[in-house]
This record gives C-alpha cells, sequence and structure tokens, in this order.
C-alpha cells in the first residue's frame, strides 16, 4: 500500500484543477488531455486517485462545460473517465521501473483502448434519452454509435499520439516533482 503525503495530495488537486480548466477551455472538438492526466494520475498515484480525478474532473465538466450541463450523459462521463484512471492504476502497478522504445508503444495501445472504452460508454449514455423517448434499444444504439463515429477517431488517434508520445516524460517529470527520481528508466541496452 503506498503512503500519500503532502505532496501527493498538493500533486492530486493541482493535476485536478489543470484538467478542469483544460475540460472548460476552448479546443478542437475530440481533442483533449485529460485522458493522459488521469492515467498518469492513476500510474503514479494509484488506482484510487486515477479514478477520483477523472469522475470528479468530469462532474465538473458536467456542469460547468461551454457546451452545456451534462444530463444523462454526466454519470458515463464520469464512470467513463474513472475507467481510465483505473487503467493508469493497473498499469503503474504492472511496471518493473525500466522502460525502453516498446513502452511508448504499450502506452499508445492502452491510450487507444482506454479512449474507445471511453467513447463507447459515453455513446451509450447519448442512447438513454433516445430509449426514453421511445426508441427501441437496438436503434438507439446502433444510431449513437454511428453517429459518434467520426468524432470517435478523432478521439482516439489524438490519444494515441498523446499517451504514446508523452506519458513516459511526463511520469518522470512528476516523479522528480515528487522527490522519487524517475520510476520509468531508460533501458541503456537499447541506444
Amino acid at each position: 500500500m503506498r503512503k500519500h503525503g503532502v505532496r501527493h495530495l498538493t500533486l492530486f488537486v493541482v493535476l485536478t484543477a489543470l484538467c478542469t480548466c483544460i475540460q472548460l477551455t476552448p479546443r478542437p472538438p475530440n481533442v483533449e488531455f485529460t485522458s493522459l492526466i488521469t492515467f498518469l494520475t492513476g500510474a503514479v498515484l494509484g488506482v484510487s486517485f486515477g479514478a477520483g480525478l477523472g469522475s470528479l474532473v468530469m462532474f465538473v465538466n458536467g456542469f460547468l462545460s461551454p457546451s452545456g450541463f451534462a444530463g444523462l450523459l454526466l454519470p458515463f462521463q464520469m464512470l467513463g473517465m474513472a475507467l481510465v484512471g483505473v487503467g493508469g492504476g493497473l498499469y503503474g502497478r504492472s511496471r518493473s521501473g525500466s522502460y525502453d522504445s516498446g513502452s511508448h508503444f504499450e502506452t499508445a495501445v492502452l491510450g487507444a483502448s482506454l479512449t474507445l472504452s471511453f467513447d463507447v460508454l459515453t455513446n451509450l449514455g447519448w442512447a438513454v434519452p433516445l430509449m426514453l423517448a421511445g426508441q427501441p434499444v437496438f436503434l438507439a444504439v446502433v444510431s449513437v454509435l454511428v453517429t459518434g463515429a467520426v468524432p470517435s477517431l478523432v478521439h482516439v488517434v489524438s490519444n494515441t499520439a498523446f499517451f504514446g508520445a508523452a506519458f513516459v516524460p511526463a511520469t518522470n517529470a512528476v516523479q522528480k516533482l515528487l522527490g522519487g527520481g524517475q520510476i520509468w528508466k531508460k533501458d541503456s541496452s537499447h541506444m
């Protein structure tokens, strides 16, 4: 079990504020850094912190987003981003403390998979109002998945790039801030 001191809690608060600000700032549709930061939080601070950050940021975003109130979509967004944090926490637990060029590929694949899971879950959230309005379940689900395919593609591609390129160096920077040095060390045998 990890002990969390003042630095860890401060980091959690700062990253939560950063993600909230990023979510509320105008940006290209379906391009975001919240997933990466949520995953990183889980990997560095643990499953509960990652899940907590993800769900808290989505909760605040659900009420303050420039796109308007999330409504019935809110619990789906919160659950989806909490799963990203859990994924980061599990990934952090599984690592032996070294990385090579394959780790960038690994996190890129995880980023794509978790983003796709988030998108499918939130798209299913969009189906709920259609079902409540009387549309058959199958038609509601198929229509939101088809409608959400292109935005989801943009989301998955951008997060794949962000996770693959930025997770390892960002984790090293966070570990240095926490005073623990790097947890992901370059494997010198591959240089």
